[in-house]
């Protein structure tokens, strides 16, 4: 069953709506889809400060070359078995290396794990993007499509 949409007011500086209307003709969207996903965002956020399950993605850029830099990567992704759902490595320069790692668990344990890779000797630069994790009974969207690897689309609903 879909869940009904309810309308109410917001009272924000005409400016900051100004700013508001440019970014949804940026993104080709309406005001509505626009707060609906700033709201989703932001309350994904507090949920994941809450310790609870949740999957996220860290983006690190590092130089091989630091000694046994790519071994401890390797050895920690392996510790954290299958909580470790995929990772990507690409080569950027002779010396810089791409990896995306994305992992799944308790939103602090990958917290603490992301932070302790992040602070590497080595790691250039990075980042954490995390999301709770749906559980049953959470809608994700709508019917809609995802792109997989292989560019076959498949749709279905969560």
């Amino acid at each position: 069953m879909k869940d009904p949409l309810v309308r109410f007011g917001v009272a924000i500086e005409g400016s900051l709506l100004g700013e508001i209307d440019a970014l949804t003709r940026a993104r080709g969207c309406t005001r509505s889809e626009l707060f609906r996903d700033l709201s989703r965002a932001e309350v994904g956020r507090a949920q994941v400060k809450r310790g609870v399950a949740a999957v996220c993605a860290l983006t690190l850029v590092y130089d091989h070359h630091v000694r046994n830099l790519g071994e401890k990567l390797t050895e920690l992704q392996h510790e954290l078995g299958d909580g470790v759902r995929s990772a990507l490595h690409v080569h950027l320069t002779h010396d810089l290396c791409l990896e995306v790692i994305v992992m799944q668990g308790r939103s602090d344990e990958l917290q603490s794990v992301s932070d302790r890779i992040l602070a590497m000797r080595g790691v250039k630069q990075g980042g954490v993007e995390m999301i709770a994790k749906p559980g049953r009974g959470q809608r994700h969207e709508d019917d809609h499509e995802h792109a997989h690897a292989h560019g076959a689309r498949h749709g279905h609903r969560h």
